[in-house]
């Protein structure tokens, strides 16, 4: 559970998400909304962003806004990238990011605080729309707290409605006048539930090349032109690392006993991480000086791989659009996976971003007791054994890129721009 990141459940402080009533939404009733602002001018937007990556989502929405609202006013809690475009940040981004049960709830009551504050400062204030980015655990509630008052709301990037608990799309309908969805199976889903969603596409699509530049990226990276290379990305936690690390390194200690002149690159996302993939590479039995350990840089790790490696999780699109074959691993805490599945929670035959956009299995998932490093290594050495294989995948990556380039900020600003237009 956490409080800054995607793909999480709604309603801080409640576990399992379901959206129950806390002390910070419970307020009026809809007969005592305020006065409406639709028109007065300029408008007035409110935004709440929780992490770094929340914080370029709603720069880009703000920048694409000012394009049809040239006069806007833009207030609430972002970071520098919000800060530069011209929001009036109440609060910096990096308030609501805590990550884990035991942090969030060692952090609770300051967050239950700052959100009755936002939502006070907010109605006073009277935006003409509030976009909550990102952020459900923290933005779900306050965006059904000012909707009750009679604010329009959107909520800018779905949970993962798409891959478990879809009875959550008539919860977030209840918070959010509009949803703002990356991908495009998305929508549908809130259809059912009578929610109005749109897909909007993936920035992340709109900023990597259709066609990246690996020969650039292995001289970035101090690599050889024409090295085999292998990326390791066992994820960007402590938790992951300490579950998949491990595994992972044994998985492409094994590929290096396969692959002549094997060059291993393992990105870190945080000093904590490098900290925690160094000690455990110094237990490896690898080629030496084949690994090499950045601060950071996975993308340019995965451009300039031959194969990638990674848990499962947005890298995965990461790597999909880097154009790279990969295999996907993943474990969670036994007891977690048992209560999981036996409760029916998960709704998907396919966990990897690639395979659920494509609708098929174009990269080799091994979850769980089938994540071992003699099945990590052999779908990894498949894909060095056939270079047919890989050729015949990248115009599948390249369509699913083009599917998801909709220049996703100037999409999210039009959608946001019609619910304003509306109630004009």
């Amino acid at each position: 559970m956490t409080a800054g990141t995607g793909n999480r459940e709604s309603g801080v402080g409640t576990a399992n998400g379901s959206g129950a009533a806390d002390p910070v939404s419970t307020f009026p009733t809809p007969d005592s909304r305020l006065p409406s602002p639709a028109t007065r001018t300029p408008l007035r937007v409110g935004l709440v962003a929780g992490e770094a990556s929340g914080d370029l989502l709603g720069a880009g929405l703000v920048e694409q806004l000012r394009v049809r609202f040239p006069d806007a006013e833009f207030a609430g809690v972002g970071g520098a990238a919000m800060r530069g475009a011209g929001v009036d940040t109440w609060h910096d981004a990096s308030e609501l990011a805590v990550m884990g049960l035991s942090e969030v709830l060692r952090h609770l009551p300051r967050l239950l605080s700052l959100r009755r504050g936002l939502r006070r400062r907010l109605l006073d204030w009277r935006p003409d729309v509030f976009v909550g980015i990102d952020a459900p655990d923290f933005n779900l509630g306050l965006e059904r707290a000012l909707k009750r008052r009679g604010v329009r709301t959107v909520h800018y990037v779905s949970p993962s409605v798409w891959a478990w608990r879809e009875g959550r799309a008539a919860k977030i309908g209840r918070s959010a006048d509009r949803v703002l969805c990356l991908f495009p199976m998305e929508p549908a889903i809130y259809a059912k539930h009578g929610v109005d969603a749109r897909f909007v596409g993936h920035p992340m699509a709109d900023a990597m090349p259709l066609n990246p530049d690996r020969r650039r990226a292995r001289a970035d990276l101090g690599l050889d032109e024409d090295a085999p290379v292998l990326a390791v990305l066992p994820g960007s936690r402590l938790g992951e690392i300490a579950r998949l690390g491990e595994v992972f390194l044994e998985a492409a200690a094994r590929v290096a006993a396969q692959v002549p002149g094997l060059r291993i690159v393992v990105p870190a996302a945080t000093p904590a991480c490098a900290e925690a993939l160094r000690q455990l590479l110094a237990t490896m039995a690898l080629p030496e000086g084949s690994v090499r350990l950045f601060d950071g840089r996975a993308r340019e790790a995965m451009i300039a791989s031959d194969v990638v490696l990674l848990a499962s999780g947005t890298a995965t699109l990461e790597a999909m659009l880097a154009k790279r074959p990969m295999v996907v691993g993943y474990r969670i805490a036994p007891s977690t996976y048992r209560i999981v599945m036996m409760l029916g929670l998960f709704k998907i035959d396919r966990y990897a971003l690639p395979n659920v956009l494509a609708g098929d299995t174009i990269a080799p998932e091994l979850i769980q007791d089938d994540c071992t490093p003699e099945a990590l290594a052999a779908a990894v050495l498949a894909w060095f054994n056939d270079p047919a294989a890989v050729a015949a995948l990248e115009p599948v990556y390249r369509d699913l890129h083009l599917a998801l380039r909709c220049d996703a900020s100037a999409s999210a600003a039009e959608a946001v721009a019609g619910l304003v237009r509306e109630a004009r």
